[in-house]
C-alpha cells in the first residue's frame, strides 16, 4: 500500500501566527539596537522593549539611586538621543513595538513619536502598546512615581491622545503578569486585572463622546501569564474572554462585537523558573507556552517567552534564540493554526471556565464595594501577599512538587552553563560611560528651549491638561527622563505603596514552634525582641521575596521591621541605627548587589554597626556571592533557598550572644 499525500492546495486555511517576540535590552541604546536588528533578521516579528530601572522610575543615569542599577535589566533611555539610537535603521512606521513601561510611559511614548517623526513616518500608522498600568506597580513590581489619581490621569491622556492622533497605538496595556508573578490566584488576577481595566475605561468615558467611546474600549489590550498548570491557565484565558465581553456589554453598553474582543499578549510564567536544574525550565516554558496557544478562542496575539537561564542572570543572545525557535516550531512546524477552537463543548472545560468566572465575579464585587481598583490597592496588596505566602507554603510542605527544587533534586551538572557562567553580564563600565554621554547631550542642548518646555509641561500638569503634547515637545527639545519625571513628582508628589504585611501575625503555625520558642530564648539573652530589619536598597521593585521573609519572620516572633522598596543604603543603615537592629536583611534581585551592598557596608562600619549581621538574597552569581562574603555580608541566598525557615533560623543563630545549640 503506497501512501499518498494531499496536495499543497488543497491543505487547510492556516490562521496568521501569533506576533513573536522577545523581551530585551541591556547596557547601552547601541547595544539593544544591534540584539533587537538581530533577532528581527531571525524571524522575530515585533519588539519589546525593556527598559532599565532608572528609566522605568524617572530618574536619569546620574541620579543616587540609579547608582549600579543603569543598564543591568533594561535600556537606558535618558533623552531623545537614546531612543534615536534605539531604532537606529529600524523603521518604525513598519515596526510593531510593545514598550514594558508605566509611570514613564506618556514620556517613553513621546521620545517614540519624536523619532518616528525623525523618521519621517507617518506617527498615525504607528502601531505598538505601552503597557502603561500604574495600578500593578502599587500591587507587585514597584516602579510607580505619583498618587493612584494622577496615574490614572495620565494613563487617560496617552489613551485620549493615542485614540485622536495614534490611532492604531494601544495606549493601555492592562498587565495581570507581575500579579501571578506575586502569588494571585487565577481568580485574583482575573478580578484584580478587570478591576483595573474597568478604572481606566471610568477615567476615559467622560473624556469623548459617547458615540466614539466602544472604539476607544477597543484599543485596550491585556499582558498577561501563564503558570505550569496549563489546563486551569487555558481556561483561565477562556474565563477572560467571556469576563471582558461581559462587562463592555453589560457595564458599558459596548454593542459592536469587535470591539469587545479580549485582545492579549502574553509573557509566560517566571515566578516557577528554578536555579537548581535550570535545564527543566525549557519543558516548562513550552508547556506555558501551550496554555495561550492551544485554545483558538483565547489564543494570543503576541507572545514572549522567557529564557531557560533567567533564574541565574540576564540571557545571552543565543538563549533569547532558542526560546523564539521554540515559537517559531509550534507556529509553523506543527499543525495547531489549521483547526478550529479544540476545546469548544467540552465540558470539563466549561466547568473550570465557569468556576474560574464565578470566583472572579465575586472578587469583583469585593473590588466594587470598595470603590474599584483605585480604592481596593491595600487590600489586593495584602491578599497578593497572603496568597504567595501560602503558595510558598505549599512548596515547604512537598504538596506542592517543583522537579528539581524539593523532589529529584539530585543531578547532573548542567552543560549549558558554559564558562561564562550560563548568562550574559553587563560591564561596570556601561554607567560611567551612560553618564559621560547624558552630559554630554545636557551641554549641546538649546538649554533656553529645554526651560520652557519644562514650564509649559509642569503648567500641563498643574492645570489638568492633557500632558501628551507638552511631554511630545519636551522630547523634541532635549529634555531628559529624569527632568520630565521631576515636574510630575513637582505637581503630583511621591507615593509609598503598601508593603501587604500586615503587623498581625497571620494564623500560620505548622512547623514554627521550634522556631518561635527559638526567637524567645535568644531575645531573653539579648534582652529585648530580636530585632529583625528588612531592607530594599536601589530601584528594584520586585519585593515578592522581601515581603515573604518579612512575613515569615513576623509569624516567628521577631520585631521585624519593613518599609517597602525603593530605600537608599543610607536610609536603611539610618533605620538599623534607629531600630538597634540585631540583624539587617537586603532583598536585590537587579543584578546591582554588588555596589548597593558595597556601599551599605562601608556606612555599615561607618556608623558603629560593623559587628550587626547582615544577610543577602537575590540572584547573585556564585562568584560574586564570594565577593560578598569577602565584603562581609553573614549570609548570601539565592532562588535555590527556598525554605523560608531554614533562613528564619539563620538570623536566630545570628542575632544570639550564643550560639543555638543544633536539636
Amino acid at each position: 500500500m503506497t501512501e499518498t499525500t494531499t496536495p499543497a492546495s488543497d491543505s487547510p486555511a492556516k490562521d496568521r501566527p501569533w506576533l513573536i517576540r522577545t523581551y530585551a535590552g541591556h547596557s547601552t541604546a547601541s547595544a539593544s539596537n544591534a540584539l533587537y536588528r538581530s533577532n528581527l533578521a531571525k524571524g522575530q516579528t515585533g519588539l519589546s522593549v525593556a527598559f532599565d530601572l532608572p528609566t522605568q522610575t524617572g530618574y536619569d543615569s546620574d541620579h543616587i539611586l540609579s547608582k549600579g542599577e543603569v543598564g543591568k535589566v533594561g535600556v537606558p533611555v535618558c533623552h531623545l538621543g537614546d531612543m534615536r539610537q534605539l531604532f537606529q535603521d529600524i523603521p518604525l512606521e513598519k515596526m510593531n513595538t510593545s514598550m514594558t513601561i508605566n509611570a514613564t510611559a506618556p514620556w517613553l511614548l513621546s521620545l517614540y513619536i519624536a523619532v518616528a517623526e525623525e523618521q519621517g513616518a507617518d506617527v498615525r500608522a504607528l502601531q505598538g502598546t505601552v503597557q502603561n498600568d500604574l495600578i500593578k506597580e502599587y500591587l507587585s513590581r514597584g516602579t510607580y512615581i505619583c498618587p493612584p489619581k494622577p496615574s490614572l490621569k495620565m494613563i487617560g491622556d496617552v489613551a485620549e491622545y493615542c485614540y485622536t492622533n495614534v490611532p492604531k497605538w494601544n495606549p493601555m496595556n492592562v498587565c495581570s503578569y507581575h500579579l501571578q508573578e506575586a502569588g494571585a490566584t487565577p481568580q485574583q488576577e482575573l478580578a484584580f486585572a478587570l478591576a483595573t481595566a474597568t478604572a481606566v475605561l471610568d477615567e476615559l468615558k467622560p473624556r469623548v463622546p459617547a458615540e466614539d467611546f466602544p472604539a476607544l474600549a477597543g484599543r485596550i489590550s491585556f499582558f498577561v501569564n501563564a503558570g505550569i498548570r496549563f489546563v486551569t491557565e487555558m481556561c483561565k484565558m477562556r474565563a477572560f474572554v467571556d469576563l471582558w465581553d461581559e462587562i463592555l456589554l453589560e457595564r458599558y453598553g459596548v454593542e459592536d462585537p469587535k470591539f469587545r474582543r479580549f485582545r492579549y499578549g502574553v509573557q509566560v510564567n517566571s515566578l516557577g523558573l528554578t536555579e537548581q536544574q535550570p535545564e527543566n525550565n525549557v519543558y516548562r516554558i513550552l508547556i506555558e507556552m501551550l496554555a495561550v496557544t492551544l485554545s483558538k478562542n483565547a489564543r494570543a496575539r503576541a507572545v514572549q517567552l522567557p529564557a531557560w537561564n533567567e533564574a541565574l542572570g540576564l540571557p545571552r543572545p543565543w538563549d533569547q534564540q532558542w526560546s523564539m525557535r521554540m515559537q517559531q516550531i509550534l507556529a509553523y512546524e506543527t499543525d495547531l493554526l489549521e483547526f478550529d477552537d479544540l476545546f469548544d463543548g467540552n465540558p470539563a472545560v466549561e466547568a473550570k471556565v465557569e468556576a474560574l468566572k464565578d470566583g472572579a465575579r465575586a472578587e469583583l464585587n469585593t473590588l466594587d464595594s470598595m470603590d474599584g481598583a483605585i480604592g481596593a490597592i491595600d487590600y489586593m496588596k495584602a491578599r497578593l501577599v497572603d496568597s504567595n505566602a501560602e503558595r510558598l507554603g505549599r512548596i515547604e510542605r512537598n504538596e506542592t512538587i517543583v522537579v528539581g527544587v524539593n523532589k529529584w533534586q539530585s543531578g547532573e551538572p548542567s552543560p549549558l552553563q558554559t564558562e561564562d557562567g550560563g548568562i550574559m553580564t553587563v560591564d561596570p563600565a556601561v554607567e560611567a560611560e551612560q553618564i559621560d554621554r547624558l552630559n554630554a547631550w545636557r551641554e549641546a542642548r538649546d538649554a533656553a528651549a529645554v526651560k520652557i518646555a519644562l514650564a509649559d509641561l509642569r503648567a500641563a500638569a498643574s492645570e489638568g491638561r492633557n500632558i501628551m503634547p507638552a511631554s511630545i515637545n519636551a522630547a523634541r527639545v532635549g529634555v531628559t527622563t529624569g527632568e520630565w519625571a521631576a515636574q510630575m513628582r513637582a505637581v503630583h508628589g511621591e507615593y509609598r505603596g503598601p508593603t501587604g504585611v500586615s503587623a498581625s501575625p497571620s494564623n500560620m503555625t505548622e512547623g514554627l514552634d521550634d522556631i518561635r520558642e527559638a526567637v524567645s530564648a535568644v531575645s531573653d539573652r539579648l534582652g529585648r525582641r530580636l530585632k529583625f530589619l528588612m531592607g530594599k536598597p536601589g530601584l528594584d521593585g520586585h519585593s515578592n521575596g522581601a515581603e515573604q521573609i518579612a512575613f515569615r519572620a513576623r509569624d516567628c516572633g521577631m520585631d521585624m521591621r519593613y518599609e517597602g522598596i525603593r530605600l537608599t543604603p543610607e536610609e536603611i543603615v539610618k533605620a538599623a541605627l534607629e531600630d538597634e537592629a540585631h540583624v539587617v536583611g537586603l532583598s536585590i534581585l537587579s543584578g546591582s548587589h554588588i555596589p548597593l551592598v558595597e556601599e551599605l557596608m562601608e556606612r555599615m562600619r561607618s556608623a558603629g554597626l560593623g559587628d550587626t549581621p547582615v544577610i543577602v538574597g537575590g540572584i547573585i552569581p556564585d562568584d560574586d556571592a564570594a565577593r560578598l562574603t569577602a565584603m562581609g555580608i553573614a549570609r548570601v541566598y539565592t532562588p535555590k533557598d527556598f525554605e523560608l525557615n531554614t533562613i528564619m533560623m539563620d538570623i536566630v543563630t545570628l542575632a544570639d550572644p550564643k550560639p543555638v545549640a543544633a536539636e
